[in-house]
Order: C-alpha cells, then structure tokens, then sequence
C-alpha cells in the first residue's frame, strides 16, 4: 500500500464510485449533443452510398490512429479493403490485408455494429485475442483471451530507458481482476444513472484504469468507449473518429490519465476533457464530409471520361489523402507498372485537365489533382 499522498485511485476506500461536478459539465455537453446533431442531420441529407463511403473513411481513420497512439503503424489500404470487405462498400480492387490488420478491424466494428449486445469478459477475450493473433506482443509471449497474472511482477505503465524508467501508473493486482471487470461490466451493460454521453468517458476511464490484460488495454479501452458512444447515438454508422482526435492530443491524453489516476474519485477534470475532445472530434468529421463530397462530384463530373484501372486507382488515392508527393516513380510502383506506363498514365491526365504539376515539385517533378476545377 502506497502513502497517502501518492496512492493510486483503486486503492481508494470509495472506489470505483466516481463523483462530478454535472453543473460544470452542463455547458460543453449541450455543445457535444449539439455538434453531434448537426453532424448527423447533414449525413441525413446524403444518399446511403455517400454516408457508406463517410463511414468507411472514418472507421478506416479510427483503426489507424487507436493503432498509432500506442506506437503500431498499419498499411492503410490494407485497413481499407479489410473494412470495406467487411461493410460490402465497393472500393473496386482490394488491398491484401494480414491477421494483424483483420484483428483490430474486427474488434472496432465488432463494438461499433454490435453495439447493443452485452459486453462480456468472453467477447473482450475475443477481442483480445483479434489484437494479438500470434499470442506474442513484438516479441514477447503474452497471455491472449484471458486476463494478466502478473507473473512478471505488477502491471506497470512506464517510460523511459530501462535502467531509469519512470512509473506513470501501477493497476490493481491480478487476483482482483475478477472483482473488478465483474463490478465494470455490472455497471456498463445495466446501470444507466449516467448521461450515455458521460458514461462514455468514465467507461474509458475505468476500463484502463482495471488495465486487465498484459498489452492491447488502451485500444480495448477505446473500442469500449466507442461502443458507449454509439449506445448513446443508436447508430451503427460511424462519422467521426474519437481515436484520431485523442491521437492529435496524445500527449494531453496520457497526462489528465496519469493525473486522474493519482487523484481522488472526483473525476470531473477527466470528464470536462474527454468530453471537449469529442467536441472537437464531432467538429472535426465536417472535413471528412466535404472530403466525401468532393469525391462525389469529382467523379460524377469524370464519369464519362474512359480511364484504366490504374488511373482511378490512383486518382483515389489523392481523393483520399496522398501521404507525400506523387510522382511517377511513385505511380509505378502504386500502379505496378513500368516507369514509361505510369508516364502515359499521367500525361493523359495532364491532358485532360484531371492533373497538373505540381508547383512544390522540388528536383523530382510531383502531380497533383485540379482542385480548382469546375467540379470540385
């Protein structure tokens, strides 16, 4: 047992009974609720390939970054054709995608699509065994399905290097666990004192703060938050990404944790910030709207016109978000073509009015949409 000024919050008399100020949450959670319809009376307006399209753009997003804040970095396209395979959303060819890719996509759009099922100590074994298909962690052999016990000593959340790492969090001890996720899945799947906007939060909260498994814990914690999120919208189509918001802001993220965490069971600051950064995220999908749009009409305008394979292909892509400059060496290896193929390939779009150089080409020439076009 910790001293009084530095135990953590499960070693509290009154935990897990979270106590908040909803006074002081009252003014960010109307703007949350307000954001939120505002977002989906627009989504409404949109025919239903238009709103599947915005949903596999977000999803695509969300399973990337709950990867990137724990420091795993996914293929996207694999992401992308592992989801669309899974919604039926044609993206004409899909990409290979891998177990490792399939088991995070799994688990989102399991708590997402599912979201009205019980959550159960065995769907999130399931969940963590999609994470971890190979039972290793990197290189390390870890317990999958089941919860830690902690065999190699106390869970520990720490940083630094080895001889001098710093402890930010040490969670409950393993013999407790079935306690704990037994009292956090009685309150999820039952109690409903708490605004759902509101139970989101402390469901992410207290989920990472049990931190039952021995790796995958923050993901989990997000997916469960996610389906809190969608109970509370009744909808199974996602628009914005709380992950990709919560990965813009990482590193606030894991210090209101680390100080909540270390603090009493007033979690109102928690609370205020979570729900501020889910404003922010609801906000933000009006980007993802006007990038869908956008890629509406620009193929609309382009119907007519005959293209090959590799051409909508990659015009996709920057409709999408290339990531860097495309160039030609850069077409034919996307294209998987020779360097004169991807040439033509470009040069017809040049022609066209589809590309233009780019003017920040530097020494290598780059090619960018006409985002000032007619259409766009």
């Amino acid at each position: 047992m910790k001293s009084e000024d530095n135990r953590y919050i499960w070693q509290l008399n009154d935990w897990p009974h979270w106590v908040y100020d909803r006074q002081r949450l009252t003014p960010v959670l109307v703007q949350v609720y307000r954001a939120q319809g505002h977002l989906l009376g627009r989504m409404h307006d949109l025919g239903l390939d238009l709103r599947d399209q915005a949903t596999l753009r977000v999803l695509t997003e969300d399973v990337l970054k709950t990867s990137e804040i724990e420091g795993e970095k996914l293929n996207p396209d694999s992401v992308r054709s592992s989801i669309a395979r899974r919604l039926g959303v044609d993206i004409g060819a899909l990409a290979p995608t891998d177990r490792q890719v399939d088991g995070v996509v799994d688990m989102v759009l399991d708590a997402t699509q599912r979201h009205h099922e019980l959550l159960t100590q065995e769907r999130l074994f399931g969940w963590h065994a999609a994470l971890f298909p190979t039972g290793y962690s990197s290189l390390t052999k870890i317990r999958v399905g089941q919860w830690r016990d902690d065999a190699q000593g106390p869970m520990q959340v720490v940083s630094g290097p080895i001889h001098r790492q710093k402890v930010h969090y040490e969670a409950p001890p393993a013999h407790l666990l079935d306690a704990e996720m037994l009292d956090f899945l009685n309150w999820f799947n039952v109690d409903q004192h708490d605004d759902p906007v509101i139970k989101a939060g402390l469901a992410h909260l207290w989920f990472v703060t049990i931190h039952p498994f021995e790796d995958g814990n923050g993901r989990i914690a997000r997916a469960v938050g996610d389906m809190a999120l969608e109970r509370a919208e009744q909808s199974t189509q996602r628009y914005y990404s709380l992950s990709a918001q919560i990965q813009r802001e990482r590193n606030d993220y894991y210090d209101r944790l680390e100080a909540t965490q270390k603090g009493d069971m007033d979690v109102t600051g928690w609370l205020q910030w979570f729900l501020a950064c889910l404003l922010r995220a609801v906000q933000g999908a009006e980007e993802t709207l006007a990038q869908v749009l956008a890629k509406a009409r620009f193929w609309q305008h382009w119907a007519g016109m005959p293209m090959n394979d590799r051409q909508i292909k990659l015009l996709n892509k920057l409709l999408d978000g290339f990531d860097g400059k495309l160039t030609s060496s850069k077409w034919a290896a996307i294209g998987k073509c020779s360097q004169d193929t991807a040439l033509r390939d470009i040069t017809e779009l040049l022609e066209l009015g589809v590309l233009k150089k780019s003017e920040a080409s530097g020494r290598s020439t780059s090619y960018e949409l006409m985002l000032d076009a007619p259409m766009l």
